[in-house]
């Protein structure tokens, strides 16, 4: 718990510092006034507006070519770390990618923040865990509460925090993790209220209690109508990697063809710079009086989305994270105001069903229903709306699973060949492999050896077996000794060779195999045991793995997850 505090307090420090080095950025660069937000939609100078994203683009690809020669491996964020790495993360790496982010949406790339916090935040605490030398699931841990810390004080939503690290980061709520993990969240939304001017709760007017009882199937349509859209936009940011991979020219340089894109689109439209602070509020408080003329909000919804997947697929840093949200505001109120220019008797309410679709859309794209619950309600201050908000994103996150199947980060690890779906730990499996498992001691006879000679050999109960091998070391197959000393073998013991003798030729298993690959070789084999070799073409014998002990080794770390999901590891 004081762990998880030091860490969200921690996160709270780094969120302000880059919160507020963002906002200096947008006011040195677009020439906005103290405090305004850049996607407000104020009027920019247009040079501004076109000159700034080019330029950082060129900024931004210089930085990333200069940090790519000290990387020795590829960037993992929270969730692929407490997913295959067991939470271990580069603190280098984690501030590389605070600073990429920073200057992405600081000249005014249409993406967050939320990554580079959760970023900076996960690695201060992995750095931290590893430096006590913390074990596997306690660094886990650790790093949900540097990934709670951050989104809470950055929304000033200290649920939505603890939340987020519970259904993104640790991959599901475990007693264990609940105090360090609500500690944290709190320490963070505390520290940076202290030192940053956090404005207060948007406010809303809505009556919760007649759309729940009038509306209710209204609710459920724009959750599936927020989904679709989600799932479009992440499409679309697949689209755009893949147009910019195949652009010849140098990566460096690509970050500065987006920013054409991204300054032509805000050209009439400053709304979609950078991650839509601005105009989320906005549109908001304009919802509350007078709603947003249709043709214009469908205007930013399509100039919005495309500039977000530009932005991203042509190598800015950054997430979908607020970029849904603000989506999902718009389409809301589009849908009000959408039916009620058809259907006037119906009044509903523009801001009410623009906070319950960008709760739908944020959960398509980020996946975390609760967390945008939670999120929703704390950045509006209408706890009532929570009723109706529950429904709408636990259909939302259903639409994406049967129509799509991942989240915005999922989704990304998909593209990359990574088998995980979200952060829950598979780490332990591929670390518990076939050459941590088997034996190296293996004896050996060559196939064409006379079986009279390997009874001499190799008594009867020596051993289960005896690998074979031919007359180049290659596998050749087992030699099992009750059939070797077989009664009807013992007239013919001179004459046999013991390649008439040999079981599971073609079956074997490599080193690299992990523990679950080997359980299954051994009941598609149907064997007892089987060699391990260092390839399928050398085939040459490394060591032998029964099954006998897999199953053990791996009842055993089944049974380690069990505890320390339901906090039982510390009697071990």
């Amino acid at each position: 718990m004081l762990l998880g505090g030091a860490i969200g307090a921690s996160a709270g420090i780094a969120v302000t510092a880059m919160s507020r080095i963002l906002q200096l950025m947008h006011e040195i660069l677009f020439g906005i006034e103290h405090g305004t937000r850049l996607s407000a939609g104020l009027a920019i100078e247009h040079w501004r507006v076109m000159v700034v994203p080019i330029a950082g683009g060129l900024v931004l690809g210089a930085v990333m070519n200069l940090s790519g020669r000290f990387r020795s491996r590829r960037i993992v964020d929270p969730i692929e770390a407490n997913a295959i790495y067991g939470g271990r993360m580069s603190l280098l790496d984690s501030l590389g990618v605070g600073l990429e982010c920073l200057i992405s949406s600081g000249n005014g790339a249409s993406v967050g923040l939320e990554a580079g916090y959760t970023q900076v935040g996960s690695g201060l605490a992995s750095q931290l865990g590893e430096l006590l030398r913390l074990r596997r699931n306690d660094l886990r841990i650790l790093v949900g509460c540097g990934a709670a810390g951050g989104i809470a004080a950055a929304f000033n939503a200290p649920l939505a925090g603890a939340f987020y690290a519970f259904e993104l980061v640790l991959g599901g709520y475990t007693v264990a993790a609940v105090a360090p993990v609500v500690v944290s969240a709190l320490a963070g939304s505390v520290v940076a209220q202290q030192l940053g001017d956090h404005a207060g709760p948007i406010p809303i007017a809505t009556n919760a209690v007649q759309i729940w009882q009038n509306e209710f199937p209204l609710v459920l349509v724009v959750a599936v109508l927020t989904s679709l859209v989600g799932i479009v936009l992440m499409l679309a940011v697949t689209r755009s990697e893949r147009l910019f991979a195949g652009l010849r020219v140098p990566p460096a340089v690509k970050p500065a063809i987006g920013g054409v894109v991204v300054g032509t689109l805000a050209w009439s439209h400053p709304q979609v710079l950078s991650s839509g602070h601005g105009a989320l509020e906005g549109a908001l408080y304009a919802l509350l009086s007078t709603p947003l003329p249709l043709r214009e909000m469908a205007i930013v919804l399509l100039l919005k989305s495309a500039a977000s997947a530009i932005s991203i697929g042509s190598g800015f840093r950054g997430g979908l994270f607020f970029a849904a949200l603000f989506l999902g505001a718009l389409t809301g109120g589009l849908f009000a105001g959408a039916i009620n220019t058809q259907f006037p008797a119906l009044r509903l309410d523009p801001q009410a069903y623009a906070v319950i679709a960008m709760s739908s859309m944020a959960t398509t794209v980020i996946g975390g229903p609760f967390t945008m619950l939670f999120l929703c309600v704390e950045m509006t201050g209408d706890f009532a709306l929570a009723p109706l908000i529950v429904p709408s994103v636990l259909v939302s996150a259903l639409t994406a699973r049967r129509l799509f199947g991942f989240s915005f980060a999922t989704w990304r690890f998909h593209l990359r060949g990574e088998a995980i779906r979200s952060a829950h730990d598979v780490g332990w499996i591929r670390n518990l492999t076939v050459g941590r498992l088997m034996r190296q001691d293996v004896p050996t006879v060559r196939e064409d050896t006379v079986l009279a000679d390997f009874r001499r050999d190799h008594p009867l109960g020596s051993s289960d077996f005896v690998v074979a091998i031919d007359e180049n070391g290659r596998y050749a197959g087992l030699v099992p000794l009750n059939r070797a000393y077989a009664l009807d073998l013992d007239n013919a013991s001179a004459s046999t060779r013991l390649s008439s003798l040999l079981v599971q030729k073609n079956a074997a298993l490599l080193s690299s195999m992990n523990v679950k690959e080997a359980v299954a070789a051994f009941e598609t084999a149907e064997a007892d045991a089987l060699v391990v070799v260092d390839g399928m073409t050398d085939r040459h014998v490394v060591g032998v793995l029964t099954e006998a002990h897999a199953l053990r080794r791996y009842s055993e770390e089944l049974d380690q997850r069990r505890r320390e999901l339901m906090g039982e590891a510390w009697h071990s």
